[in-house]
């Protein structure tokens, strides 16, 4: 195996692979950044690794069976095309790729190499999400009328400053998208679409998405933001979402139906279903790489997690947020500014009564009568089935 990424989030793969290598169901070979590979003491680089700071080199030198790539998402297709093309799999971070034409093309590349793809969205592993939609497909929520997540999270002037990328709708000319919903958040809006899969019985076709976005500094993206799904069949998504939050939400995905409600904390594996008294945990979640391993063992007995094509909604969803408007800049009253230096962070008035509203009421903030929402965007999606 081999990461390509090895810094940053990469150093969280790092640690997953560590307790394998150990155990010698791996063998991690190399590491490639483009930076000074950074010491991670639960993970320190065996001394047979080779480091890289460019990954042809490294695909050409190593040969690995499984690449890891975990760099900024506008290098994610380019580095995938290429680690296939060297005829190894790939476990790609969220969001995999940045637009329907490159989600083709990275699939067109899988069927062409017969090689898999896992993306990194590794809350479709846990099993408290398992025992949700079981129940969604068991009838215990009744017709599922709606899905909506909320969130509500902080970041600093540091978190913004983290890299080149952050931040940026582009760069070199290139898509980035590093804002709330196609990044830190972008869990939330998967584990709503693993829940409608759940409802359909197959993966979302969205026939439209609505969307605000709003920004409390001088970025290119969002950092707050309602966005609605509305599928071709199945209940609309609703998401919720902040990183100027008042007080922290970790994230909770809110189904209701017609004989219930239930409520996932996807971060920390919290359900409540129809009949329990209180959310408990639901211990036990499925490694993506474990689960790449054991798929490349037993391709028909041990299906993906997350394969490419289960995202292909999200990428979807995406595509519109890339194409929207630049995000409404909040400030003046309506913001608070706490802590100074890298330390800074602005928070939004009475933003998390408003998106829980949001999420409760499966609504956009403009919908609410909010007095800082703006209209939405609204984008018709084309039916892939008619081509």
């Amino acid at each position: 195996m081999a990461v390509v990424g090895a810094n940053g989030h990469g150093r969280w793969h790092r640690r997953v692979l560590a307790p394998l290598h150990e155990a010698g169901r791996v063998r991690l070979v190399a590491l490639v950044d483009v930076r000074p590979i950074e010491e991670e003491p639960a993970a320190p680089v065996p001394p047979d690794v080779t480091v890289h700071t460019d990954h042809r080199e490294m695909l050409a030198a190593a040969r690995p069976d499984v690449v890891i790539v975990c760099t900024p998402p506008h290098t994610h297709l380019p580095i995938a095309l290429d680690v296939l093309a060297a005829g190894a799999d790939l476990l790609l971070e969220k969001p995999p790729v940045l637009s329907t034409a490159e989600h083709r093309t990275l699939a067109r590349a899988l069927a062409d190499t017969g090689r898999v793809c896992q993306v990194g969205f590794q809350a479709l592993g846990s099993a408290a999400l398992a025992e949700l939609t079981g129940a969604v497909r068991q009838g215990r929520l009744g017709t599922v009328t709606g899905i909506a997540t909320v969130a509500a999270w902080q970041r600093s002037d540091g978190y913004y400053a983290r890299s080149p990328w952050a931040g940026r709708r582009t760069l070199d000319g290139r898509p980035v998208l590093d804002g709330a919903l196609a990044n830190p958040l972008a869990h939330a809006v998967m584990q709503c679409l693993a829940v409608a899969e759940a409802v359909a019985g197959a993966p979302v076709r969205p026939a439209a998405v609505e969307l605000e976005r709003y920004r409390v500094r001088p970025i290119e993206v969002d950092d707050t933001a309602t966005l609605r799904v509305v599928p071709r069949g199945g209940p609309p998504i609703v998401a919720a979402v902040t990183l100027a939050g008042e007080d922290f939400v970790a994230g909770e995905v809110i189904v209701t139906g017609t004989a219930g409600r239930a409520v996932l904390e996807y971060p920390t594996d919290r359900l409540l279903l129809p009949g329990d008294d209180a959310p408990r945990e639901v211990p036990g979640r499925r490694g993506l790489l474990e689960n790449l391993v054991a798929h490349r063992a037993d391709p028909v007995g041990v299906p993906l997690i997350a394969p490419l094509a289960r995202t292909a909604p999200f990428t979807a969803v995406l595509e519109v947020v890339q194409a929207a408007p630049e995000p409404t800049l909040l400030g003046g009253e309506l913001v608070t500014v706490a802590g100074e230096g890298p330390q800074r962070v602005v928070t939004v008035r009475g933003v998390n009564a408003a998106l829980r509203r949001a999420a409760e009421q499966g609504a956009l903030l403009s919908e609410l009568a909010v007095p800082w929402a703006v209209p939405p965007v609204r984008r018709e999606l084309p039916d892939e089935e008619d081509g």
